[in-house]
């Protein structure tokens, strides 16, 4: 049996943290964006793909580049994010309307061009946009993995996030250390 060609999938990592609750957000963010760093280099040097879904600030008329631009130059965590996680050449991104990175966005077209089998999923809020994508990626039937050090959100509610991913089955949650002991 061959081995799963896996992607590592970074979700709205890119923000201004101009949200409800965005204060409670940006410490575990900035500590996830330096493991989410880690996990990108090995999924470069191994030549797997590394895939962004982020939000478009309901800015339709923004592209990918534009909203790491905009990041770039907004003082704070968003720069400091920004910095860690820039894409380099060879990397894929979608826009996504809304939570989940699958949903109306050409994700799966694009794992289906890479051969992608297995989703490492990163990024923020555990609570949120990862759970919804997570979902839907073991409704797609792609071995879903989440790395616990590489994904932001808010206190309780990400620690009953990640509890509910595992219990459910819908993804596999495991320690970085873990992980690239594969």
């Amino acid at each position: 049996m061959s081995q799963p060609i896996p992607a590592l999938l970074i979700i709205d990592m890119f923000t201004l943290f101009d949200f409800p609750e965005a204060d409670q957000v940006k410490p575990n963010a900035l500590k996830a964006a330096g493991q989410i760093a880690v996990l990108a280099r090995r999924f470069r040097e191994r030549g797997n793909p590394v895939i962004y879904a982020n939000d478009n600030f309901a800015n339709w008329q923004m592209d990918f580049k534009g909203l790491v631009s905009l990041c770039l130059a907004t003082e704070g965590e968003s720069s400091a994010i920004a910095e860690l996680l820039q894409p380099q050449l060879g990397d894929y991104f979608v826009l996504k309307p809304k939570h989940s990175a699958f949903l109306a966005t050409p994700l799966t077209v694009l794992l289906a061009k890479l051969g992608v089998s297995e989703l490492v999923i990163t990024g923020m809020t555990a609570e949120s946009c990862i759970a919804a994508t997570c979902f839907d990626s073991n409704a797609r039937e792609y071995h879903t993995i989440v790395v616990q050090e590489a994904v932001a959100g808010i206190g309780s509610r990400r620690t009953t996030a990640l509890r509910l991913l595992g219990d459910s089955k819908a993804a596999s949650v495991l320690k970085l250390a873990s992980y690239l002991r594969r």
